[in-house]
């Protein structure tokens, strides 16, 4: 039986669409790897950058030391980047297991675990970086209303390398948002691809 207005047969179709779905999947996985290997680096960066910052200045006959610990905010930023550092250093070395086998991600259940945990990943990340931003904010203006006096005008180096590290956890958390993208296209392909199978019969059956 022939088919008026098809140019070929639908195990031809079904190998291009294959080798362009392969094509897609591999560079989706290089660029994962690539963002994930960032992130690692960044998120590394800016916990190094932040628990060895110190300084101290001598105001009248007292030393003053300031360190990380002396601020809520980068205490949460450091933990934040270490969890982030840990997690996408496990996902890179994932990225690489899976491209070394050739695998593809077909389970659902696995492809939900990486979504979410990006997601809380990334949101973590980007609170941390909030929360340090106001503080460096106050340290630099001060506020008034609450009699908190600047302390960057002081400590610039410390506020300078603070921000160093903050700028870093940034750059990190952009990184991890493009991630949570990949890992959202990742897992809703498959439903798609799931639902573009099921019509697939009825198609031919129609002709």
């Amino acid at each position: 039986m022939s088919y008026s207005g098809v140019g070929s047969s639908p195990g031809n179709v079904a190998v291009s669409h294959g080798g362009k779905m392969k094509l897609i999947d591999r560079r989706l996985k290089l660029t994962e790897l690539l963002l994930r290997c960032s992130a690692t680096a960044l998120a590394l960066l800016a916990l190094i950058l932040i628990v060895t910052n110190t300084q101290v200045k001598q105001i009248f006959t007292i030393e003053k030391r300031a360190k990380y610990t002396d601020m809520k905010a980068l205490v949460f930023l450091v933990v934040a980047n270490g969890i982030a550092a840990a997690y996408s250093l496990l996902q890179s070395v994932r990225c690489v297991v899976g491209s070394v086998k050739g695998s593809v991600l077909f389970n659902k259940s696995l492809a939900w675990a990486i979504f979410l945990s990006d997601q809380a990943v990334a949101y973590m990340s980007v609170a941390a970086i909030a929360a340090s931003a106001e503080s460096g904010l106050i340290g630099i203006r001060g506020e008034d209303e609450l009699q908190w006096m600047k302390v960057c005008n002081m400590f610039g180096k410390f506020c300078n390398r603070a921000a160093g590290g903050t700028a870093s956890a940034v750059l990190a958390s952009v990184a991890m948002v493009f991630v949570s993208s990949i890992s959202a296209f990742s897992l809703f392909r498959l439903y798609g691809g799931a639902t573009a199978t099921q019509r697939q019969p009825n198609v031919a059956v129609t002709k």
